[in-house]
């Protein structure tokens, strides 16, 4: 059957990523600072709305809260959630809300990768359930921006956001795997980043923190591995590149 693999896909690394978004702050400053004081912000503070592209890379993984039979099983010695990497490209769409507030939209595609683990005592056999997701995910967030200062504002962001996951083969493969999850998942959103003016685009590395509200655990009676767990959150940490104008 057909599998995403988002890890073999990107062979992403975290300190790869990480260095690229602290080249992208250094470079942000001074190109605002070179020739002198600009105010390429007067530009956009004039828009009452605009749209933009996002880039992202993503880590997902679960919050697993184990139940009261776990305790008394003696057949499953672990049960542990397993960060997985992915990618995310969505559009935006930003309307102004006085000199300070934004109200933002960003339907997004995301390649998610999440895994479950369980480890049996007296043995090194280790089941893994692995979730291998595309969502379509629609996040709406207020965000708060500080004074310009050289053609940079810092923000912080607030939010919801529900998802779907779409994968065709997600859904299928649960009839007979460890733990059934539900495709659908609301969670609640936070960040800071850093708006960077240029002449003709405003770019805005973004770092961001998704935490599931609602239970994603679909119950089944007839499969061990879930009856010892009672709920399970997703959880998510992204760094974004957004490209408005």
């Amino acid at each position: 059957m057909y599998s995403i693999n988002i890890r073999h896909l990107f062979h992403l690394r975290w300190r790869e990523v990480i260095v690229c978004c602290i080249a992208f702050f250094m470079m942000g400053p001074l190109a605002a600072q070179s020739g002198g004081k600009s105010y390429n912000y007067r530009d956009f503070a004039s828009k009452p709305y605009y749209f933009g592209i996002t880039l992202a890379y993503n880590t997902s993984n679960y919050k697993v809260d184990l139940s009261k039979r776990f305790v008394e099983n003696d057949s499953l010695l672990t049960a542990e959630s397993i960060t997985g990497p992915g990618f995310n490209l969505g559009v935006i769409t930003n309307l102004k809300v006085g000199q300070y507030f934004d109200f933002r939209l960003l339907p997004t595609l995301s390649f998610a990768e999440r895994n479950l683990t369980y480890a049996r005592p007296k043995t090194s056999l280790i089941r893994e359930r692995k979730v291998e997701s595309v969502f379509v995910e629609i996040p709406f967030h207020v965000r708060y921006k500080s004074e310009p200062y050289n053609d940079m504002r810092f923000f912080l962001i607030a939010g919801v956001k529900y998802s779907f996951d779409v994968a065709s083969d997600s859904r299928a493969r649960q009839a007979d795997d460890l733990v059934k999850v539900s495709p659908t998942d609301f969670a609640f959103e936070t960040g800071v980043g850093v708006q960077f003016f240029f002449p003709y685009f405003i770019f805005s590395p973004e770092f961001k923190f998704s935490a599931g509200m609602n239970n994603i655990l679909l119950f089944d009676p007839d499969l061990e591995q879930s009856t010892v767990v009672e709920k399970i959150l997703s959880r998510s940490f992204t760094i974004s590149l957004h490209f408005e104008g």
